[in-house]
């Protein structure tokens, strides 16, 4: 599998949202460690900073990071705190659609997580936060794209929907959660696999 640019590269046009001053690493810096750590089992802000320390002779060697220091635990809290998800996304949805689609005949899952960090309101009953729904193809084992929502705006079904028709998928069987069968929201000619 070959790609035109590298994820380097798509992850090198996300804004930065951090103030200018006090700025030790680039943000597609940060960001690839964060993917890297979550690919190795690595979660929440101290378990990715676990993730960097532990290896950082290597990623200074790899990425030829100036100075001791690599990204540390608030760094990357601060990053995932204020990045801009949306943007994330569409450089993930660019990269990823470098990737041959021929996926014909397999299964791709498609299920919305949210984030925890982007939880806004959470001392009332109706708190908002941030999803990602993402189709994954269990044969090839890869993300083929993402979609975010906000929960107190948006329907995952209508993300969902959005998501298939960006990734025009064709002769795939999709597993969804229930809420994706109802018969009036269903795409046309879409084979569902309901999941519990």
């Amino acid at each position: 599998m070959s790609f035109e640019k590298s994820l380097i590269d798509y992850l090198q046009q996300i804004p930065d949202p951090r103030h200018p001053n006090g700025r030790r690493h680039p943000l597609w810096l940060v960001l690839l460690l964060i993917i890297m750590g979550l690919m190795s089992g690595y979660y929440g802000y101290r378990g990715l900073g676990t993730f960097v320390e532990r290896h950082r002779r290597v990623l200074r060697q790899m990425f030829l990071i100036r100075g001791a220091t690599v990204p540390s635990y608030s760094t990357i809290r601060r990053v995932l705190m204020e990045i801009d998800y949306q943007a994330l996304c569409d450089v993930f949805n660019a990269w990823a659609s470098q990737i041959d689609k021929e996926v014909s005949r397999q299964w791709v899952a498609l299920d919305g997580k949210s984030l925890r960090n982007t939880v806004s309101d959470s001392a009332r009953a109706e708190q908002n936060f941030v999803s990602m729904v993402s189709a994954f193809s269990h044969n090839r084992g890869l993300v083929l794209g993402v979609q975010v929502m906000e929960n107190k705006h948006e329907s995952e079904i209508v993300v969902v929907e959005n998501l298939l028709s960006l990734l025009d998928l064709q002769n795939v069987v999709f597993t969804v959660d229930a809420l994706h069968c109802q018969k009036k929201q269903s795409p046309p000619l879409l084979t569902v696999a309901m999941t519990t």
